[in-house]
This record gives structure tokens, C-alpha cells and sequence, in this order.
């Protein structure tokens, strides 16, 4: 009931319309979470809804853990048990284990993550003689994921230039050797998900007639596969109820397509729509300033936030010299603000647009013992010692994973060569079968010296009997017993070493993971259920929240969370929005977007800082600042120096320096720098409170300088 009551009118609308489609444009902040959750809970207590015909689908897993436990509170464990709550990929992986024969996809698939993805590659790129410092395995990667997105399979993929002629190449390799070792990557899910239902009617009638509720939570940011699948499941019963905010897309370069959430009404003409757009979390004062720089956009839904928060501070723009400055006064405002303020370092976020841009805010964070956390930086399951130990999972799991495989054959070190695993591979080559059934195959003991092949009988006979084990033993059992049986742990190095040290941790605490699968809900699905939730962690779970450091992330990964102070840096023409961006699109849609998701973040305060000037891949450059700080209206901003910035106090007034002089400098003069030497000024810009100068010089090229650091003599 309490519950109940807090629900704001347009909420309880949401929650309470009865069928058919239905599409609920949610604002940042405005309690959509609540609204999918209470929806849920509405369909199964008040309208008796089995909660087994309910799937709820989200983006991360921290999203549908979130979910999950909201629903416990709601309606009880036993009920959320049987639901469908998780993320597409995890969803598509589960129908395609319980279905997929139809395609020749065994149940026990491996879900390969990017680095074996790029692993793959490389072997394709080996075996077809293409050098990969000419063809990046990773831009190749990204070629063939653009594809599958768009459901395109090798044999329909159509090259258009010198370069995607070599991912077509690829391309059928590439899907040849996923097969081979029984494995799917990310996009596979998708597209063999579509393939099935398009291709077998009566695998889709099931699950049809199984879920007569669909809910999509962040509907802005699904692709054209994902609406496909979404539309297959829905198609039966029609009650689809999609919640998004179309302000909030900001992942077309992973396929995202928000033209979906902007045409569903044309999609599904008896939708209907209703709008989330009082925010609970931000001030007003932070709202207008997101809308007046997203209102720009042409491609977007009529709404606008409002909080009952009326009262509230301007965003503070702050123009820094250049972006060590930038960090060090950041640096100095937390530290003050912790230690006079009564903040605590959890409150604090530092928003940037590129992850390089976290170096420096490391190093003074360091220098000021600030304490940090970054998301986005090396993942937890991207740690060598724990790749290493979930490839031994891998192939128990599926021995025909030979990515997995050839990661362990010989670690720890049991004797087995370069030459022996040669040999083993083109056994494997020649009779057209895994590296798994080669190790197994009568032949290669008369290619192997007796001590190789000792050694290769000792790893076959180990993945044997580890594999005898995985149906009568949890997760845990079965990681400690590959670790006892490898003696993986005591062969790390000296446990005196600072590092061999952490990397037992990083396995320990793996230990853990495995004991909370087991304890949960998805514990009954075993080994495989642990590999696939494995697989298909997202950068943002990573993040500790409650913690209490300040957190460096990009804006793309911020979404969906909430600090009660954001520090958006690094706002410049060329850094945000980013120089792709403006090539690509003149209007910079999405950055735009980008930039209202990074000013929601905020629950009291928005401070901006943009440099003068900014070195960028080791090449130092006047920067103007970004066109979004002119969306900004004055009335909702104020201008802090560096020093107001370093050192806030309540009083503080606004104040900027007075600009140089207009005539100080003028087309065609001459001038002598220090370092460049002598050169000629072709262009002279304003600059907020300073001039950016375009000078020609003969020894050193085109530069852009800025007046008041570049200190240039002027030449008769």
C-alpha cells in the first residue's frame, strides 16, 4: 500500500492499464524502475496474472538484478522464481539452450566474450595471410557485429569498399570456427534467436502462448534485432508495454536505433502512450539546463521534466588554462569539500567523454590521496588469472572450445610445447574435427615423443575426470576442485609479491562469485548458467556503489545511475561533442542526447569545465568551448574562476578576467614564438576571455596558440 501511495498520478496509469500495447516515455529520474516493477506486481496480485507468462527484459544485470529484488519485496521469491527477468542476451541465450537444436545449436554453446571473439579472429586472419597491422582484428570485429546487428549472415554480406571486402573474407571464417568450438558470441544470440523464431513457427508459438506479458525496460536503446525478437514474442497477445526515454539514447555506435521508440506508435497504431515527467531526483534548475540543450534536437519526443525541487543552484562553468589544471582544481574542491563540508568522496562524480581523459584525474587523485574508483578500466573478469580459471570452467563445461582450450593446455605449465600443441592443432586441421577430439584421437600418440604425449594424457585424462564431476557438484565444488587439481593457486609465484598476492584474491573472490550464483535463483542451472552470466557482465557492474570514493567514468557508462554532485569535464568543440560526432552528424543529435543524460546525473550541483587549452595523442591545441554551453541560458549558469572552483564557498561571485584587447593581435602580423620560431598570424578568434591565433610557421607548420599563454613577440 505504501507503496501504492507514493505513486504519482501519470505512474499510476502506467501501472494500472489493462491490455494491449502499451509505450510509457519515461524522463531521467522519473521513476521508471518503480513504475515497470509495480506494473509487474499489478499483473499478478490485482489482475491475476501467473507471474510464469510474465518476461521482463533489461539492458545489464545490474538492471535485472535491481528488478528482481524490487519484485521480491513486491510479490515474494517464490512468485519472481518463475518469471523471465534479465537481459535480452541473457534471455536469447536461455530460449536458444532450451530450443536450438532446430538449428544445430547444442545446449552445452559456449558464450565467447570479445577477447576470445578477437582471438578468432587473428586465427582467421593467420590462416587467410593477411597481415593485422594492415587489417585491425578489432575494427574487423566491429564490421562483423555491424552486420549481425542488422541480421546480415556471411553468405548475404555484401563488401563496399577495399576494407569490407576483407571482412567479407573473414566474415564465413570467422562463423566457421564460432561453430566449430560449439560457441556463440554476443550477437549470435541475437540473430540465431531471430533465425529460430523466423524459421520454425512452432518453437515461437510456445513461447508466444507462454508470455502473455512482454515488459522492455531502456526501449531507447534496443537495435533492429532486438525489436524483432521483442515483436515475435509479442505477437500473439499484443501486451507489450515499453518503457524509454527517447533524450536518453546514446548507443548508436553499438546499434541502437532510437528511431524504434520514436515510431512504435506507428508500429502498434493503438498504443497507448503515457508520459513520466516529474523527476524525483535532480533540481529544477539542473532540468532546464538538460532541456534547453536537448530541446535543440529535431528527432525527439515533445516532453520536459519538472521536480517539485524548485529551489536549487546554477550550473557553475569553469575555464581552466589546461586540463592538469582542470584535475587539480577538481582535485582541491573534493578534498576541501570532504573536509570542511561534510561531504563524504561517494557524492562525487567526474563525467568525461573519452576514457583517456582519466589519466590525469588519477594521478592527482593520487597525489591528494583522494580515494577513486574507475568503471570502464580492467574489468574483473578480464584478469588473466581469472580468464585462465574460467577457461578450465569452459572446457569442462564444452571441451570443443578451442579458444578455452589452448589458453590451459599448458598452464600452468605441465610440459606440454609450442611444438606439441602444433602438432595437436594440425591433426585437428586435417581431420576436420576440435583440438578437444584431437587430444582424444587414437593417431596422436605415433606424432608425439612419449614424454609429449605423457604430458597431453595427464591434461586429457585431468578435463575427464573434472567433467565426471560437474553434474554432481556446484559451481563451487568444481572450482576448487580444478584448483586443487592444478594447483593453480601455489604455482602463481611467491606469495610475498605484492602482485602474486592480488592475483590470488582476484581468485578468491571469484570463489565468492560462484558461491552467490549457487545461493541464487539461477544456481539450478549449473556450470552453465554460471558461464553465461559470466560472460555477459557489463562495465557498469563493476561499479561499487556505496562506496565511498569518488567515481571517473565516461557518460556513456553513467547512464542509468545518480551522484549527488557531477563534474562534467572537458567541454570543447572536437571532445564533446566529439569530433566523430560532427563529422557525422552537423546537428550532433546523440552528443546532445549524451550531454542531457551526463546533467540528469545530478541530484544538487553541475560544475562544467572546459580548457583553453588541451593535449591531445601528444599534440597540444587552443580549444574552443562546446556549443552546449551556449544552449545553457545565463540565468541557469554562472562562471566560476579556477580558483572559486578550487576553493567554493557560499559567497562566491561570479567573475571572469577582462579579455585581452581586440587589436593586441591582427591577421598578417608577424610574430616569434619560443619553440616555433617566426611566423605570420592567418586567423585571430575570440575565445571567451582570450584569443585562439592560427600562425603559419615555416619551421614547425600550422599552429593554434592561445594569446595569453603563448606570450608571442610581436615583429615589426
Amino acid at each position: 500500500m505504501d507503496d501504492w501511495k507514493a505513486l504519482d498520478e501519470a505512474q499510476r496509469e502506467a501501472v494500472t492499464y489493462g491490455d494491449g500495447p502499451l509505450l510509457i516515455f519515461a524522463g531521467a529520474g522519473s521513476g521508471k524502475t518503480r513504475v515497470l516493477t509495480m506494473r509487474i506486481a499489478h499483473l499478478i496480485s490485482a489482475r491475476g496474472v501467473s507471474p510464469r507468462r510474465i518476461l521482463a527484459v533489461t539492458f545489464t544485470n545490474k538492471a535485472a538484478n535491481e528488478m528482481r529484488e524490487r519484485l521480491e519485496q513486491l510479490v515474494g521469491s517464490a512468485q519472481v522464481r518463475q518469471m523471465w527477468v534479465g537481459t535480452f542476451h541473457a534471455i536469447c541465450a536461455r530460449i536458444l539452450r532450451e530450443s536450438g537444436q532446430p538449428l544445430g545449436i547444442p545446449p552445452d554453446f559456449v558464450v565467447f566474450d570479445e577477447d576470445d571473439q578477437l582471438s578468432v579472429v587473428r586465427e582467421v586472419l593467420k590462416a587467410l595471410d593477411i597481415d593485422e597491422k594492415r587489417f585491425a582484428p578489432r575494427s574487423i570485429l566491429t564490421f562483423i557485429s555491424r552486420a549481425k546487428e542488422k541480421l546480415t549472415p556471411p553468405h548475404l554480406y555484401v563488401p563496399t569498399d577495399y576494407f569490407t571486402q576483407i571482412v567479407g573474407r573473414v566474415y564465413p571464417r570467422y562463423q566457421q570456427r564460432l561453430e566449430a568450438c560449439h560457441a556463440l558470441d554476443f550477437d549470435d544470440l541475437l540473430m540465431r534467436t531471430v533465425e529460430l523464431f523466423d524459421q520454425h513457427p512452432d518453437v515461437l508459438e510456445r513461447y508466444q502462448r507462454r508470455f502473455l506479458h512482454v515488459l522492455v525496460d531502456e526501449f531507447q536503446d534496443v537495435n533492429r534485432a532486438q525489436y524483432r525478437i521483442v515483436q515475435h514474442l509479442s505477437g500473439l497477445h499484443r501486451n507489450l508495454c515499453v518503457v524509454g526515454d527517447d533524450d536518453q539514447s546514446i548507443y548508436s555506435w553499438r546499434g541502437a536505433d532510437v528511431q524504434i521508440i520514436l515510431s512504435f506508435q506507428r508500429d502498434f497504431p493503438d498504443a497507448h502512450v503515457v508520459k513520466l515527467e516529474q523527476n524525483y531526483r535532480s533540481t529544477q534548475p539542473i532540468l532546464d539546463a538538460a532541456f534547453h540543450v536537448v530541446s535543440k534536437n529535431v528527432h525527439r519526443a515533445p516532453k520536459r521534466l519538472w521536480s517539485q525541487r524548485r529551489e536549487g543552484l546554477p550550473v557553475t562553468v569553469t575555464e581552466v588554462a589546461h586540463e592538469r589544471e582542470e584535475a587539480l582544481v577538481i582535485a582541491q574542491h573534493i578534498a576541501l569539500c570532504v573536509q570542511q563540508g561534510g561531504r563524504r568522496y561517494g557524492d562525487f562524480v567526474v563525467l568525461y567523454r573519452t576514457n583517456a581523459q582519466s589519466r590525469l584525474f588519477e594521478e592527482v587523485f593520487l597525489n591528494y590521496r583522494i580515494p577513486y574508483q574507475i568503471v570502464g578500466g580492467v574489468r574483473f573478469y578480464q584478469r588473466k588469472e581469472i580468464k585462465d580459471v574460467l577457461a578450465y570452467l569452459r572446457v569442462i563445461h564444452s571441451p570443443n572450445d578451442d579458444v578455452s582450450l589452448l589458453r590451459i593446455i599448458n598452464v600452468p605449465p605441465r610440459g606440454i610445447g609450442l611444438q606439441t600443441v602444433e602438432t595437436i592443432r594440425q591433426l585437428a586441421l586435417r581431420e576436420g574435427i576440435s583440438l578437444w577430439a584431437a587430444v582424444e584421437h587414437p593417431q596422436l600418440s605415433s606424432l608425439l615423443t612419449a614424454r609429449a604425449y605423457s604430458a597431453v594424457a595427464q591434461f586429457r585424462d585431468l578435463i575427464r575426470e573434472l567433467r565426471d564431476l560437474r553434474e554432481r557438484s556446484s559451481v563451487t565444488e568444481l572450482l576448487q576442485e580444478v584448483l586443487k587439481r592444478t594447483d593453480y593457486l601455489q604455482r602463481l609465484g611467491d606469495l610475498r609479491d605484492p602482485e602474486v598476492q592480488s592475483r590470488v584474491e582476484n581468485v578468491r573472490e571469484l570463489l565468492t562469485a560462484t558461491q552467490q550464483f549457487d545461493a541464487s535463483p539461477d544456481g539450478e542451472r549449473g556450470l552453465a548458467g554460471f558461464l553465461e552470466s559470466v560472460a555477459l557482465v557489463a562495465d557498469v557492474d563493476s561499479l561499487e556503489e556505496g562506496s565511498d570514493r569518488v567515481t571517473l567514468m565516461t557518460v556513456h557508462a553513467a547512464k542509468g545511475l545518480e551522484f549527488p554532485i557531477v563534474f562534467l569535464v572537458g567541454m570543447e568543440e572536437g571532445l564533446f561533442p566529439h569530433i566523430r560526432s560532427i563529422q557525422e552528424d552537423p546537428n550532433v543529435e546523440e552528443e546532445r542526447r549524451l550531454c542531457y543524460v551526463a546533467l540528469t546525473r545530478a541530484k544538487e550541483r553541475v560544475h562544467i569545465t572546459h580548457a583553453r587549452l588541451r593535449s591531445v595523442f601528444g599534440s597540444t591545441s587552443g580549444m574552443l568551448e562546446s556549443r552546449f554551453l551556449y544552449d545553457i541560458p545565463e540565468s541557469l549558469k554562472i562562471y566560476w574562476s579556477p580558483t572559486e572552483l578550487a576553493h567554493p564557498l557560499p559567497s562566491a561571485k561570479p567573475a571572469r578576467a577582462a579579455p585581452p584587447p581586440a587589436d593586441e593581435y591582427r591577421v598578417g602580423q608577424r610574430v616569434r614564438h619560443r619553440t616555433f620560431g617566426d611566423g605570420v598570424i592567418m586567423k585571430c578568434e575570440r575565445q571567451s576571455d582570450d584569443h585562439v591565433l592560427t600562425v603559419v610557421f615555416p619551421q614547425a607548420g600550422i599552429k593554434q596558440l592561445l594569446a595569453s599563454i603563448a606570450k608571442l613577440e610581436k615583429l615589426s
